[in-house]
């Protein structure tokens, strides 16, 4: 739809050559009305018949000037005229003048255009980070199904294809990380990002291709359908044991989630057994790769909350001697005169404090998060001294990563590319205290996509 800026300028435009056609023609007018009325001023002289004398050709004389006057000023009407109407001509072919933004120059006049090239990169850009990283987790999910028919071997190829991938999208998210932070500003990321993300899809389309002839699920689907079936009995029995471990917020509802995906999984390993004995191979495939697909996805919750058990008891372990460890970071800056280190002080003191009351306190807590505050109080005034704070930050953050990774493999349908990005960079940055507060930004927006988007059914 036109604007009405678009729409009023051509009509302003023609305006103007309007009024200066108009002033032409009135001098035209002006002119010959002039011309006129001298020539009826000669031809009304009264002559006398038979008497023309030297005043006679003298009168005639001054007529025949009279005429110069209007031709002149005729002329000069029509050449002012004709030089306004080419500098209008050429002032509207050589028209310089910016679009507004959203339009495109036709000749002199804006019409309407497309959307900016930068906000369909951007669009582009987050979806193919999307697609990208969700094709790269349904490759690795395949691999172990893989590996159970033909060996650790075999699967060494798209292994090598996987971590190609994984350079890819890395490298796509640390461009995109540079942009949201303005660093570079131009467009060019953006397609920067696309394409590292159009060359991991690529390889992972080449070795999937390769991975789906070396399985060969739609000539004989028996022997991985038998690999299934043994790692969903294995799973179902995990599961089971995973009710006795203390629940936390990390891991909330992940047994019953795991529960649903392996009722789905028995689902569809009995649609493979049906569609397989009614000689339909291609269905008994699709089938068995749901099943294998909702089996993984057990797995990592299962495996999370497991995981979570084990951190929580080796935090609770590292507790005391953290604590210890701490007070030796903060020895050398006591008696520090007023300022940021003084302050930084009182702060780790104090949380230092809590700390051991909360811990003595007799009442349940959260080991990893008492880790975390103990790590984060005195990691901006830590030289190195104690070798303990370093080993506490690195479970805390491994722990964060894992949690946020897990969250967005579950829930990868709703989850959108900031959330990949954040972890991403929790992945490669080598400051750990850093690498734990960016996976858990990232998990929490990953929570907050879902509650948008919804759960994926």
């Amino acid at each position: 739809m036109t604007s009405s800026f678009i729409r009023g300028r051509p009509r302003r435009g023609r305006s103007h050559i309007s009024v200066r056609v108009a002033h032409a023609l009135l001098g035209v007018v002006a002119a010959v009305v002039w011309l006129v009325l001298s020539c009826m001023t000669i031809n009304d002289e009264t002559v006398v018949a038979g008497a023309r004398t030297g005043a006679a050709a003298s009168a005639d004389d001054d007529s025949s000037a009279d005429l110069v006057m209007p031709v002149a000023a005729l002329v000069v009407v029509v050449g002012l005229a004709a030089y306004g109407s080419l500098r209008r001509i050429r002032r509207t072919r050589s028209r310089t003048t910016p679009a507004a933004p959203g339009t495109t120059h036709v000749g002199a006049y804006p019409s309407p255009a497309t959307a900016p090239p930068r906000a369909d990169l951007d669009d582009r850009s987050r979806t193919a980070l999307v697609d990208a990283d969700n094709r790269l987790r349904a490759f690795r999910e395949e691999l172990p199904f893989a590996e159970a028919g033909f060996g650790p071997e075999a699967m060494v190829p798209f292994v090598r294809a996987a971590e190609a991938a994984e350079a890819e999208l890395s490298a796509a998210c640390a461009i995109r990380r540079r942009y949201d932070a303005g660093v570079p500003e131009e467009a060019a990321a953006l397609a920067g990002v696309v394409g590292r993300c159009e060359e991991a899809e690529r390889r992972l389309t080449a070795d999937g291709e390769n991975l789906r002839g070396l399985r060969a699920l739609e000539e004989d689907p028996a022997g991985a359908l038998a690999s299934a079936e043994t790692r969903f009995r294995e799973l179902t029995a995990r599961t089971a044991e995973a009710k006795t471990v203390p629940p936390s917020d990390s891991v909330t509802g992940y047994v019953e989630l795991a529960k649903d995906s392996l009722v789905t999984a028995a689902g569809r390993l009995n649609r493979t057994h049906q569609a397989s004995a009614s000689g339909r191979p291609d269905e008994a495939a699709h089938h068995l790769r749901a099943a294998e697909s909702a089996i993984s996805r057990a797995d990592v919750l299962v495996t999370a909350v497991t995981r979570l058990d084990s951190a929580l008891a080796e935090a609770a372990r590292l507790i005391p001697s953290a604590l210890t460890g701490a007070e030796a970071e903060l020895a050398p800056v006591r008696g520090t005169p007023e300022g940021e280190t003084h302050a930084r002080l009182l702060h780790a003191d104090s949380v230092l404090a809590a700390v051991r009351r909360e811990t003595t306190s007799g009442h349940a807590y959260d080991a990893l998060g008492v880790l975390r505050r103990i790590v984060q109080a005195t990691a901006p005034l830590a030289s190195g001294r104690s070798g303990v704070l370093p080993a506490a930050a690195l479970l805390v953050a491994r722990e964060s990563v894992a949690a946020a990774d897990d969250y967005i493999a579950v829930h990868r349908e709703a989850v959108g590319a900031e959330a990949r990005v954040r972890l991403s960079e929790a992945r490669t940055t080598d400051d750990l205290p850093r690498a734990d507060t960016l996976a858990r930004e990232a998990r929490d927006l990953a929570e907050l996509d879902v509650r948008l988007r919804g759960h994926p059914a």
